[in-house]
This record gives structure tokens, sequence and C-alpha cells, in this order.
């Protein structure tokens, strides 16, 4: 593969809005993709080609009772299409992008292809796709016990297959099937995904590419019209941390796109091998995997005629550049990941693996919406995790450096700059919300305590803040208790102290004004539009919250997928001010009844 063929990595532009005219680019494509026939002459399969194949897999994907993998980089496995499946959605912009006509979304063999069944797809796509193995590290630390023989050779994609990679106007994709059946790594699971969480991660990879956070993408869903799988999940009305019933959900298959799907926790497993001399092969592995990784990743960036060494420390100064913006983006639009552990975490610098994410409603600082997910991940404490996960990722290149201490010193200097780099990302984001040409420390932390105290809506506060009012009265359409009938349970002090709260407010307002005085060299009317502007094109009017979800998904159950095409309308727009209906419906604030139900507010897992 050469540099022209490797996927740019996305990125907010400077100032952290999102790059809104590539996104509305609706450009005509000279010659538009109607078949698969014509898509199968783009495959380009660069992982199989170049890289090893577990020697005990099977050539023809029978592979899928769960076994331990000793050594390759990936399994041959053909997926279990579902039975009779449906058209729910695709992702019109995706297709766009792609050169896809709509059309082809619809067809037969495209259904049945990306629905898990490759038997009768064309030359030279292959018939058989291929799962990964990878590693666990939680917080940093090394775990073991998630892989069923306490080995960790037996954990990886469990339900997860790739189908296929293709150069696609000059840029690389593969295409993983999410519910695609079992692997050598389901850990004896059935390999599906339900209806439920397919549409959440179809949805929201659109909406966080939308805002100009880097994701990998959604391209179908797909449902079936016969299969079900028992999910445990709540009761209605549930208050209970965790499920309280069994149901049955039908299945789905979401195929979700990426320049790769190399995940720090791979590059951990290929390390782990090498330090331990797991094999014989077990350092070229890892070295085979790195260099791939930069292949697929970061070809445009670090220079091929490099050595090994040096291409490793630019990687990890690279890979810190995009992680660090990466958090400061989920932070600046308000979403948490819920679980960011290393296997969670993409090596190329994006969002990945949508299980129990969430976007913020009443600004809480350690907002979770996994259960399981504890303090560690939750919503300000992202850049942390991500230091941990840093850690990880240089831990696992360090044994290529044993040889060449000096490179070795870099890297643990890249990694030692971490915070700096984070906090500096973090300071450049929050400046830019509040429409700062710097950072004020005493004004955000005032802000912060009066946000967590009032309590206020994350999204409606700062896309209200965009329009520079002249006192509280517009804020106070983000505020949860001024008499709107929020939820009893979120403790305020605006509650107990309204004129008191109404001063302090009043008070951030006036100086936060003073500073945009003193930031611009004039104060007419233009200059603060600007300002005012770029506000909003940090701040987003649309967050895809779980209780617009909810219905979308319960309505799909039934077989409406309308609520599904609505919410792709609306958030894919989440900057733009839309109708009047669209903004009744989707600009407010959450209703008291969602708060702390279970499966509105929380949820123990994605499926």
């Amino acid at each position: 593969m050469t540099a022209n063929d490797s996927n740019h990595h996305q990125q907010a532009v400077p100032g952290f809005a999102p790059d809104l005219a590539a996104q509305t680019d609706n450009r005509p494509q000279a010659t538009l993709i109607k078949t698969l026939d014509e898509l199968a002459a783009l495959a380009n399969y660069s992982l199989m080609d170049t890289l090893n194949r577990d020697p005990e897999a099977t050539a023809n994907g029978a592979d899928h009772a769960p076994r331990q993998v000793f050594s390759g980089h990936y399994v041959p496995v053909s997926p279990t299409p579902i039975a009779n499946p449906v058209y729910v959605a695709h992702s019109k912009t995706l297709f766009r992008e792609l050169g896809f006509d709509d059309s082809l979304a619809q067809s037969p063999d495209f259904m049945a292809m990306f629905s898990g069944d490759l038997t009768h797809v064309p030359e030279p796509m292959r018939k058989v796709g291929w799962a990964c193995g990878y590693a666990l590290s939680i917080y940093g630390t090394e775990y073991y016990q998630q892989c069923p023989f306490q080995t960790g050779n037996g954990y990886g994609d469990g339900r997860a297959v790739s189908v296929l990679e293709a150069v696609v106007n000059g840029k690389r994709w593969e295409m993983q099937l999410k519910g695609g059946g079992r692997t050598p790594y389901c850990r004896g699971a059935d390999g599906r995904a339900v209806l439920r969480s397919s549409v959440r991660e179809f949805l929201v990879q659109e909406h966080m590419h939308a805002l100009g956070v880097p994701t990998s993408r959604s391209l179908s869903l797909y449902a079936s019209k016969t299969e079900q799988v028992r999910r445990p999940w709540y009761s209605e009305g549930s208050r209970s941390e965790n499920p309280d019933i069994m149901v049955l959900d039908p299945v789905a298959i979401s195929t979700r796109v990426a320049p790769s799907f190399i995940r720090v926790g791979q590059l951990e497993l290929f390390s782990r091998r090498a330090r331990k001399n797991e094999h014989p092969k077990a350092m070229d592995e890892l070295e085979q995997l790195v260099l791939h990784l930069i292949d697929r990743e970061y070809a445009d960036e670090i220079d091929s005629s490099l050595g090994t060494a040096e291409k490793v420390v630019q990687l990890a100064r690279l890979f810190r550049a995009r992680l660090t913006a990466l958090v400061a983006n989920w932070i600046r639009v308000g979403y948490c990941q819920g679980n960011f552990n290393s296997d969670n975490c993409a090596a190329g610098g994006f969002t990945l693996d949508y299980g129990p994410f969430g976007f913020c409603d009443a600004f809480d600082p350690a907002y979770q919406p996994w259960t399981g997910g504890g303090h560690h991940f939750s919503f300000l404490n992202q850049p942390a995790a991500a230091e941990r996960n840093f850690y990880s990722f240089c831990s696992a290149l360090q044994p290529l450096l044993v040889s060449d201490q000096e490179s070795l010193k870099q890297l643990i200097e890249i990694h030692r700059e971490f915070p700096v780099v984070m906090q500096t990302e973090m300071e450049q984001m929050w400046a830019a919300k509040l429409g700062l040409m710097t950072f004020n420390q005493p004004l955000f932390s005032e802000l912060v305590s009066l946000m967590t105290q009032t309590p206020v809506d994350y999204t409606l506060f700062f896309r209200e803040l965009s329009s520079l009012p002249d006192n509280i009265a517009p804020l106070k359409k983000s505020f949860y208790n001024d008499g709107d009938g929020a939820e009893q349970s979120i403790q305020s002090m605006y509650a107990t102290d309204p004129d008191g709260m109404d001063k302090r407010w009043s008070e951030w307002l006036t100086q936060w004004h003073a500073l945009i005085d003193n930031d611009t060299s004039d104060a007419s009317p233009s200059s603060r539009e600007d300002i005012g502007r770029k506000m909003q094109l940090t701040n987003p009017k649309y967050s895809l919250r779980e209780w617009f979800v909810v219905p979308a998904y319960q309505q799909a159950m039934l077989g409406n997928y309308s609520l599904i095409h609505e919410l792709q309308e609306v958030m894919t727009q989440p900057y733009a001010e839309q109708s009047n209906d669209v903004e009744d419906k989707y600009y407010r604030l959450k209703p008291a009844q969602f708060f702390e139900a279970g499966g509105w507010s929380h949820y123990s897992c994605s499926s």
C-alpha cells in the first residue's frame, strides 16, 4: 500500500469547529458505484495479504468455537448470516463520500454480503472474513482473566468480523460486521448484536462525524425478521442499576467502516508475546503489526524510508497528538466513552466501539452512563484514562527499541509529556467553547462550580452562551431547577438560594463579557457576531441523547424505522439551526421521568 491510498485521519479544524464544508459536499460523483460487482473491483486485502494467518486456522473460515489462538495476526472466519434480513438504514453521507449510489444499500447482493452472507460475493472479493485477537488493560493494568483460558490467547473480536478492505477514491477502508456471529474469540457467547445496540452505534458514528470528532463510520444496518436472542434488560420504569429481566430481542448487523480496526490492545497482545518470548516469531509479529499500523493509519506522516526505531518514535508522537485532540473533542461535545479500556482505544486515534457511551444532559464532572465504568472512566476523567491507554501503547512499543537506547529514551519522554500536551488541548478547547483567545482558569473554575450547583444542561448551556447574552435570562433555558419540573433527585443550590445563584451567574457573565471585549480590537457588533458564529461552530445545538434513541429502537423492534431516519437527518446537522418542529422536539431539557431510569440514563451493557 502506498501513501496515496492511506485514509487521512479526520481531525476537527483549528478552533475545534468541524469541517462543515467537507461534510456537506453534495457534488455528484463522476461515476456512482451501483452494483456489488463494481465495488468488488476496488477490493484490496492488505491485512490478510501482508500479515500472518493463525497457522492453526481453517482456510474456509469454519472457525466458530472458542479456542486459544497462539500466534498469527488474524483468523479467517466466515460470518454467520442473520436470518431473513430486512433493510433498516444506511448512511447517505458515507455513501456519498464513497461514491456509492443509494440504491446499492437495498440491492439483494449488497444486503446479503453486509448481513453476513459471503457465499456468492463476486471476485476478487473473498468468501471468508477475518477476526483479530487483542489484549486488555484497564487503566494501564494488564488483565488476563477476561480470557476464558486465563492466558490472554482467547480474547479478541468475539462478534466482529471484517469482510472487506477496499481502496475507494484513493482512501483505504475496512468494513466490519458488528454482530456477524461467533469467532474463536467469542468466549462462549452467541456472536450476535441486538437491534437496540446496533441502532445506537449506527446513529452515533455518523453523529460524531458530523460533530467533527474522529470516529469509525456507519455504512449500513440490517435486522432479522425472524432471528431473536435473549438478553438481560430493564423492565418498564425500572430504577435498578442493573437489568432486572430477560428479553427477546431481534438481532441485527451493522457495518462499521474505518481505515483500520487496530486497537491499542492488539499491539499489547503481540508485545506481551514478544516480551515473554512465547513463540519464535513473536518479536517479528509485533514489528510487522506496528509497521502495518503505520502503513494503514500514518503513511502520509511517517517517511517510509526510516528505520523501525525512528518510525516507532514518530508513531508515538503522532498518536499522542491524535489521542489528546480526540479526548478534548469528546469533552467539547459532551460525550463520555464509558468504557475506555485499551481494547476500546483505536491505535489510529479515533473513537471506536460504541458500547456504553452517552452524552451529558445535566452537567456532572463524574457523569458515567455505564454502571460498571466507575469514576476512572467518567466524563471529566477521560483525559486521565487516555493517559493510561497511552502508557499501555508506549509499553507495547518498547520491545522494538531495546537495542536502540536513544530511541527508547525518546519514547519514554514522549509518554512523560502526555499530561502537559493533554492539558494544553483541554485549555484550548475550553477557551474555544467560551469564545476566548486564551484560557482563563478563575473564570473556568467558577463556571464549573455554577454549572454543577445549578445544574445546567451541558449542550443547551453552551449553545445559549454562543448568542453572547447580555443577561442570564437566555441561559435559564438550560437550567434544570428553574420551575421546569425537573427530576427532584437533582440537588442544586439554585433550588435553595435562587437569588444568590442569580447574583453569582450575573457576576460570572459580566467577567466573561469583559474578557470577550479584551480579546477584540473593537467592540463593534460585527466583531461580537463573529465570535458568536465561531462559538456556534464549536458548541453543537443537538446531541444524540439516549432518551432520543430509545423510542427509535423501540419502534424499530416493531418494524417501524421512520424515527431512525429522522434522527439521521437531525443528528448529521448538529450545528445547524433547523426547523421549529425539530427544535421543539430535540432542543430541550431532559424530561424528569427519564432521570435515573434504567436503559434511559444508564445501562450495564451494550447488547
